[in-house]
């Protein structure tokens, strides 16, 4: 068995038994033998008189020729007694706190056991809506997303894997335009990629300008509208920034949902490729295109379709088997997986196979060439899951099924095109159907690892016409393309095409092609070099829609810090660049204006009223003053928070960014008592000025005001003060004034403890 360096050093640090020193105490060989018959093992579950070790050196054959490699837990986990064989889950979010927290421990046990996990977090009611069993209010899916992901960060899956989400928020969620901002920070929620689920009727509300209703989940009921188009351009603009959030087409999900009684897909795998029901699993593997060449006796090589389809059938049965032996990490999980017995058969280097043949990624012969071999997968191995339905029967839902007017199978689905990561790099070949990234680089993999690679391909070729060198070699490192590299004959850069040569045209076509013909989804991402716009990306979605995708994800070249894959190029000179960069070191605010227009409003809080100020001057509001009541309150919280936003005000912070920080805090003062305009004391502050901001922008007079001082409001106050806070916030009952303080005699409730 002949495997790269690369692929040795990856076997040892995730894949290899290792002791309890960490050493490793199994060999590549050994590995194989492992899995091949742990694997065939399943064969005496439908015939005890199978040949388990024909089936067993069968299997072994075909991984060790790197044929086909299966996700990464069977490889890691399969005869070992962990035994957890599935790469990806989808587990349902309910909207209660119950359901919540025993998702986030299924999904640790999950992580734990190595595989990722996916959620759609559409179910939970939005941000500020009513708690009837706490008379409090709701934080929102986005809150809960951060519990989910310090959970994962605290569980690092052995050291193998570290834990993998997909959270996919419904674009008519009322909490939408928060989801699509959520990982503005790239600190935060690090542990998710995120994509927007997106209806047909949304997309044809983009494309004619139209609005569209957010709808409450909990409740049915529309609670606004927002302009689709102008969504849609919120989408593309984060995707821009930092690559997410991705779009999942939720209607074409459940189009192709063969159970739609069963239940209906929310959500995906972490990758965005494998559309799953709820506490179903996705065992997923990848035939090796690279190994299905054959070469001529002039050197041309010719695709072996002979070959391609015994390795489809071998790989069929080796995934149906997987879900057989399989030790699922949740007996719901078992009992799904089984019903419906979902497999996604994918490919792997399909861009190398296209360098072998002399045919260019963007071209219409690659394209065509694409499709065709997605044709014939797909085809051959639906005709093997018939195959083994005759001797192990259908899937148990089959009966039920969309498919049930067809010949049975035993696999509801056959086909998905999966990212191959670390798997393309054991079987020395390009990743799923993605370009070739770059043709000399760096990899970063599992933290501070560091591998240098040339392709393979494009070495041999050169060679053959005597142009290999150590300094061309560099020369590609630096530039990060062949486009531009004249010493190279143009045949060969036509042919080897790097991602960023490639129009983000051809990658969606490319993608749409392989879809034509794949049961669930395609994993592929366009990458656009660093200069691309807005409307570039915004160019892409759209042509994803428009060609039958279920999904897209972008990448801008530089749009984040530590990427996967880089380019080697002059590390001094991307340092000099970025020392060249402006950014803004220091920010003064303007002074304050010696005369200022404004108004001051009574805010009732939950411990009394809150005296509001805003004030403004010709260049917009510039300053906040509050005042609180003698019946209690924040005071000094208060004056903080309105001295921040003065501050802020006139630093040139935008009146809209202030209230998204201020507005919707919560204070359980205010939260549980009914009638109160507001949730705490930021958040009036945050309603007072965006009443002035929405009064100057619609020209709307104001009555000047002296700035507030210690007397403002001081004959309201003395009215109101006795009866500011009347309710106890934990049980409702009277509350009663002492020793300054407040006290409830029926709970025990003091606002001083």
């Amino acid at each position: 068995m002949q495997i790269t360096e690369n692929a040795r050093l990856v076997l040892e640090r995730r894949y290899l038994i290792k002791n309890e020193k960490g050493e490793v105490v199994e060999t590549v060989d050994g590995l194989f033998r492992r899995v091949s018959s742990a694997i065939a093992a399943a064969d005496q579950n439908f015939d005890k008189a199978a040949d388990i070790k024909a089936t067993a050196e069968s299997f072994y054959q075909m991984l060790t020729n790197l044929e086909f490699l299966p996700n990464s837990p069977t490889l890691m986990n399969a005869g070992r007694p962990l035994g957890q064989l599935s790469a990806c889950f989808v587990l349902p979010v309910e909207d209660s706190m119950e359901g919540i927290f025993e998702t986030i421990k299924r999904a640790a046990l999950i992580h734990k056991s190595g595989g990722g996990t996916g959620f759609s977090f559409s179910r939970l009611r939005p941000k500020g809506a009513p708690v009837n069993t706490t008379g409090g209010v709701a934080s929102g899916p986005i809150s809960f997303m951060k519990v989910f992901n310090m959970a994962t960060e605290a569980v690092k899956q052995g050291g193998t894997r570290r834990g993998a989400n997909m959270g996919i928020l419904r674009v008519d969620h009322p909490d939408i335009l928060e989801f699509i901002d959520c990982k503005q920070d790239l600190t935060e929620i690090t542990n998710f990629n995120i994509s927007v689920g997106i209806t047909e009727a949304f997309m044809e509300a983009v494309k004619s300008g139209a609005d569209y209703e957010l709808v409450d989940p909990s409740t049915k009921k529309v609670t606004g509208k927002l302009n689709a188009a102008e969504v849609f351009d919120k989408i593309v603009s984060n995707a821009w920034k930092t690559g997410e959030p991705g779009i999942i087409f939720l209607d074409r999900l459940n189009r192709d949902n063969i159970v739609p009684e069963f239940g209906e897909i929310e959500s995906t795998n972490p990758c965005g490729e494998q559309p799953l029901l709820p506490y179903e699993s996705c065992n997923l593997g990848s035939v090796n295109l690279v190994a299905m060449l054959e070469e001529q006796k002039d050197g041309s090589y010719r695709i072996d379709y002979d070959k391609l389809a015994a390795t489809v059938d071998k790989a069929v049965h080796f995934l149906d088997n997987v879900i057989e032996v399989n030790k699922y990490p949740l007996e719901e999980i078992e009992e799904t997986t089984k019903k419906i017995r979902k497999i996604g058969l994918g490919v792997m280097g399909f861009a190398d196979m296209l360098l072998y043949l002399g045919i260019p990624y963007n071209s219409e012969e690659g394209v065509a060439l694409g499709e065709k071999i997605m044709s014939f997968i797909t085809a051959r191995a639906r005709k093997m899951s018939q195959k083994l339905a005759q001797t192990r029967g259908a899937f148990p839902l089959f009966e039920s099924s969309t498919l049930k007017d067809g010949a049975p199978v035993r696999n509801g689905t056959v086909t998905t095109i999966a990212p191959t990561g670390t798997l393309s790099i054991i079987a020395g070949v390009s990743s799923g159907i993605e370009p070739v990234f770059a043709y000399v680089f760096i990899r970063n993999v599992m933290d501070s690892t560091k591998m240098v690679e040339v392709n393979p391909v494009l070495k041999r070729v050169l060679e053959q016409r005597g142009l290999y060198s150590d300094e061309l070699m560099e020369k590609i490192a630096s530039a990060g393309s062949l486009a531009h590299i004249e010493e190279i004959p143009a045949d060969i850069r036509r042919v080897f095409v790097s991602s960023h040569d490639i129009s983000p045209d051809y990658h969606i076509r490319m993608q749409a092609a392989f879809q034509r013909h794949t049961d669930n989804a395609v994993s592929k991402t366009v990458n656009f070099v660093s200069t691309a716009t807005k409307e570039d990306v915004r160019e892409v979605y759209m042509k994803a829609y428009e060609d039958g995708c279920k999904g897209v994800t972008i990448y801008r070249d530089g749009s984040r810090d530590g990427q996967v894959l880089n380019i080697k190029k002059d590390e001094k000179k991307a340092a000099d660049t970025a020392e060249k960069q402006t950014y803004p070191r220091e920010i003064s605010p303007r002074p304050r204006p010696a005369v200022t227009m404004g108004m001051t409003e009574r805010m009732r809080i939950g411990c009394g009223n809150l005296y509001v100020t805003v004030n403004y001057d010709e260049n917009g509001i510039c300053e906040v003053f509050t005042s609180t009541g003698k019946a209690g309150g924040c005071p000094s919280q208060s004056e903080a928070t309105a001295r921040l936003a003065s501050i802020a005000l006139r630093s040139g912070i935008s009146v809209e960014e202030i209230l998204n920080q201020l507005k919707g805090i919560r204070c359980p003062s205010t939260v549980r008592q009914q009638g109160m305009q507001c949730t705490s004391c930021p958040d009036a502050i945050a309603k007072v000025i965006k009443k002035v901001y929405d009064m100057q922008k619609n020209g709307t007079p104001l009555i000047p005001s002296p700035v507030m001082g210690e007397s403002a409001g001081k004959k309201e106050e003395v009215q109101t003060a006795s009866k500011a806070i009347k309710n106890c916030p934990e049980c409702g009952a009277v509350l009663e004034h002492e020793g300054g303080c407040v006290i409830c005699r029926n709970c025990g409730y003091s606002k001083c403890s």
